[in-house]
Order: structure tokens, then sequence, then C-alpha cells
């Protein structure tokens, strides 16, 4: 899958989030000049050279990760944007989730599991599918920011460069992201991306940004 910028917008070279190259100070005519540079304040990961198999950190000349915190916060905030309107658009139809009187038994464990699991909210879950995983693609493609990012201050970045995720890096995040979580497990779901994203080592990946090889971080 190919990490090209797209052709609109900004050039590739003109990336503001483009990983910094480390520069070495102008020499003095000091013959201390010649001694190589302190190795960057990152820490050097499980394979011992910073990077899988020893080889260079990614994260080098990258903002610091993104908090765990501030990360479920922002997908909170992405979460409602679109659930609510949604819920609202849904009730000349039904709603959203079909609630069953059945003789004042609506609240009745069985009636909620069939209900859960009726043709109408199959619809409306699909649905659902379509504009969140539209809504992903299309702010993480166009800055890396949703709008929950936009307000915390975090993006999301490719691993290998630091770039802004393509098409389809985009696409794939948010398709692992909601997908399961829309149709299938949603509590085991949030549950393993919310652990993974305090526990995952060195980059506090998500099964999403696994997928896509995306990390998330900090903005100023």
């Amino acid at each position: 899958m190919s990490n090209d910028q797209p052709t609109s917008g900004q050039p590739p070279e003109d990336d503001p989030f483009l990983k910094k190259p480390h520069e070495p100070p102008p020499s003095s005519g000091s013959p201390y000049d010649s001694a190589p540079p302190p190795p960057p304040p990152y820490d050097p990961g499980p394979y011992g050279g910073g990077g899988p198999y020893g080889g260079a950190d990614p994260l080098a000349g990258m903002p610091p990760l993104a908090e765990p915190g501030k990360r479920i916060l922002a997908r909170l905030i992405d979460f409602l944007i679109i659930s609510i309107p949604l819920y609202l658009i849904s009730l000349p139809w039904g709603g959203v989730v079909e609630v069953s009187d059945n003789n004042g038994n609506g609240d009745d464990f069985g009636d909620v599991f069939s209900q859960t699991y009726s043709g109408h909210q199959m619809i409306w879950s699909l649905i659902g599918l379509v504009v969140y995983v539209a809504y992903d693609t299309y702010f993480t493609h166009k800055d890396g920011r949703t709008i929950g990012k936009r307000l915390l201050k975090l993006r999301v970045a490719m691993l290998n460069d630091g770039r802004v995720p393509d098409t389809g890096a985009s696409f794939l995040r948010a398709v692992v992201l909601w997908l399961p979580a829309l149709l299938c497990c949603p509590c085991l779901w949030w549950l393993i991306n919310i652990v993974l994203m305090f526990t995952d080592k060195p980059y506090r990946q998500g099964l999403q940004d696994k997928a896509a090889k995306t990390v998330v971080v900090q903005t100023n």
C-alpha cells in the first residue's frame, strides 16, 4: 500500500508534519566538531536499537506520542459528533434502537436482545458504519486530525516518516476501528483498544494503528 501524499494540497516536501531531520551545528574549527552528535532523547525500544530488529527509531524527529486519556476523549467527541445527528435522523423511522413495550415487559433481557439484532437495528448499524468510516477516512487523510483530535491537539501520522496518512491507510484504519465496534463486539473491541493505548510498547498503537502502520502524536 502506497504512502504517497495526495496530489491536492501541499506537496510532500512542504508537509508541516514531516519528520525533521537532525542538523549538526555549524563547524567552529574545533577538532571536536567531527565527534558524532548525541543520540536523540527517545526510548530505545524493546529491540535495543530504537526500532524493530535494531533499526533506527521511527519516532526520531517526530512529536511526542499522544497521551491515552486525550485519545479516548478525542474519540468520544468524534463519536458524539456523529451519533447524535444519526439518532435524530432515525427518529421518524422509530429510532436507532427499537424499544418494544410487549405488555409492559419492554425492559426484559430477551426483548432487548432480540431488538438489538433486529433487521431495523442492522440497517442503522450499516448506515452508521458508512458514516463513521467516511468521517474518519476524510479527516485522517485531510490532515491527520478528526474534529476531536483537533480540539485535543492530536494527529495521526505514518510511523515510517511522519506524513499524513494517504487515502488507503486512512480508509484501512477507519474500517479496522469501526467495523467490529459497530457490527460485532463493541464492548470488547473498545476495551482491547483502550488497553493497548496504555500498554502497547513502544508506540501505543491500537489495532487500527497496527493495521495502517500509524501512530497518534501531539501537536502544537
